[in-house]
């Protein structure tokens, strides 16, 4: 039997939110499912343990008040050695955007799909995933 996996979605998009909340179902059914719409709610959460840690964070990018990048940072702080994996997603595709994120500590960076088959492959490459190198970028 697999073992239920915990995941945090943090983006300021509910429809964003919805449609990664159900990929992440669909892929991985009985996942522990949590969403905040900034990053100063999800660090709230989990400064005052208020849900387990995640074992994945699905981190937006562009968001207000706190900004993913500003976000990563404090999560990384907070989190410290845990084995919780941060996903940085994205409209943007800019180099910049990608390497900024990889460098404040994400494990993986990817470009919003525009389908929700894509989006569904990704997720399940990413929960599935226990043996690939991280960081990585998917596209």
């Amino acid at each position: 039997m697999k073992q239920q996996q915990t995941v945090l979605i943090i983006d300021d998009d509910a429809d964003d939110r919805l449609f990664l909340t159900e990929a992440i179902t669909d892929v991985s059914p009985g996942s522990r499912m949590h969403s905040c719409n900034s990053g100063l709610e999800a660090l709230d959460l989990l400064s005052k343990k208020k849900i387990a840690l995640p074992d994945f964070i699905f981190l937006d990018l562009n968001m207000p008040k706190m900004n993913g990048k500003e976000c990563l940072v404090e999560l990384k702080k907070l989190l410290r050695q845990t084995f919780t994996k941060i996903i940085v997603m994205s409209t943007s595709d800019m180099k910049r955007d990608i390497e900024d994120a990889l460098q404040l500590g994400a494990h993986l960076f990817f470009t919003k799909p525009g389908t929700y088959t894509e989006l569904c492959s990704h997720v399940k490459k990413i929960i599935n995933c226990k043996s690939v190198q991280l960081p990585f970028l998917m596209k």
